[in-house]
């Protein structure tokens, strides 16, 4: 007997799954729903690959169960530009040649976009602990750089 269908709102729309309580969130965004920005990456809740909101927090979509999620608010790289901050967040990126392979882009911005909606003019402290996904090409002034801006303080790296 398969699983029972479970509602999950994503990006302001409904969706059904059978998938079981148990499973990540990041299956069910990848393969049934087969939105793919959010990627795979660790599958440990350490690089940060996976980053989706889930009502405005980042979370880390690998290790978060379908159970855990049921009723929130769920954003993914998807639907980041039809948020305000998302938009200025995808701009200040190209601005400032944040991605270079790329990989890990989506769940930084969803960790930046986080950031600024919890605090609109972060510091340097808070965006570097905000900031812990991990990007192997070393583009963290960057980051910062686009965050700073987006925040208002016009920063450069």
């Amino acid at each position: 007997m398969g699983a029972e269908a479970v509602e999950l709102l994503i990006n302001n729309k409904i969706y059904q799954t059978d998938a079981d309580a148990d499973t990540p969130l990041l299956w069910v965004i990848r393969d049934d729903l087969e939105m793919t920005g959010t990627k795979y990456g660790c599958g440990l809740a350490q690089c940060g690959a996976c980053s989706v909101m889930i009502d405005g927090q980042v979370v880390r979509s690998c290790v978060t169960p379908l159970d855990q999620v049921v009723g929130k608010k769920i954003t993914t790289i998807e639907a980041i530009e039809n948020d305000e901050v998302g938009k200025r967040v995808v701009e200040a990126w190209v601005k400032h040649q944040v991605p270079q392979c790329g990989y890990c882009q989506s769940g930084q911005v969803m960790a930046a976009t986080a950031l600024l909606k919890n605090k609109a003019h972060p510091s340097d402290d808070e965006i570097a602990a905000a900031m812990v996904n991990l990007c192997r090409c070393g583009t963290y002034n960057a980051i910062s750089a686009a965050i700073h801006e987006v925040a208002g303080s016009g920063e450069k790296a």
